[in-house]
């Protein structure tokens, strides 16, 4: 004989066990009691609503702009008649008003964004000057040496001492962007050379656009080499560099500078 097949255990069957109840809030979605300090059911996790002292809850900011009151939504066919008061209206051209305010500081602010963004990134291309003047120059050494492309010639202000106010202005025969400037103090860029006269510490620019509004810039230069200099300035005509202070000042020697270079963006268009 076989031996019996041994028989399943019958589930047993578990009456449902009593749960506690607490004072804190009722789940409106299960109503289950929950201690007070939740914030979300202990059974399904539904978040309770955040009320304020007056037992309401806050509405959202829009929602108050708009003038929603946060009442219960009216079931259909019950629905009041719309409410076209003053106070509607002004919410709703206050609305407008920022929309249109919004918009137009970002058109008033995107044109200098792209400018600041494409001068960052900008492969940069000599602009020359269609012509250079000086208050005053040493015989022999006029102001259109410094934009010759040879660095061992230079204008000289032609008077001993620092030549506070002296100037130097180059002018371009259409309006130009400029990004750069470099400036190569002294009588050349060989340092040997270069101090036998003296260098430009402290200039002053004056950037003038096409508009005639003019903008000045304090520049400080340090003792040796030519040194580069950030302008960032659009539709420019001309741009005059006044002396302030000087490097290496002593009898017999006057204020030099061999080469002024300006430096623009790279259009498609150059080549």
């Amino acid at each position: 004989m076989l031996p019996g097949r041994p028989e399943e255990a019958r589930p047993r069957v578990r009456g449902a066990a009593e749960e506690p109840e607490f004072d804190g809030a009722t789940c409106p979605w299960c109503a289950t009691s929950n201690p007070p300090e939740r914030h979300f059911c202990r059974r399904c996790g539904a978040q309770f609503a955040t009320r304020d002292e007056g037992g309401a809850a806050p509405l959202p900011w829009w929602r108050r702009l708009l003038g929603s009151d946060g009442g219960e939504a009216p079931w259909a066919g019950q629905r009041p008649r719309l409410r076209r008061g003053f106070g509607r209206t002004a919410r709703l051209a206050l609305l407008a008003g920022l929309v249109v305010l919004v918009l137009v500081a970002g058109l008033i602010w995107a044109g200098p964004a792209v400018d600041a963004v494409n001068d960052h990134f900008a492969k940069r291309v000599p602009i020359d000057p269609v012509a250079v003047t000086a208050s005053r120059s040493y015989e022999g050494h006029g102001p259109e040496l410094t934009i010759d492309k040879i660095s061992n010639s230079w204008w000289g202000t032609g008077i001993e001492g620092d030549s506070a106010g002296e100037w130097l202005e180059a002018g371009f025969g259409r309006p130009v962007r400029l990004l750069d400037l470099v400036i190569t103090p002294g009588a050349s860029a060989d340092v040997a050379q270069q101090l036998a006269q003296a260098r430009p510490r402290q200039l002053e620019l004056l950037i003038t656009d096409v508009d005639g509004k003019t903008v000045t810039r304090q520049v400080e230069l340090t003792g040796d080499g030519a040194q580069r200099v950030k302008l960032r300035a659009g539709r420019v005509t001309k741009v005059r560099l006044v002396l302030r202070s000087a490097f290496g000042v002593a009898a017999g020697k006057q204020v030099a500078v061999a080469e002024v270079e300006f430096f623009g963006r790279k259009t498609s268009g150059s080549s």
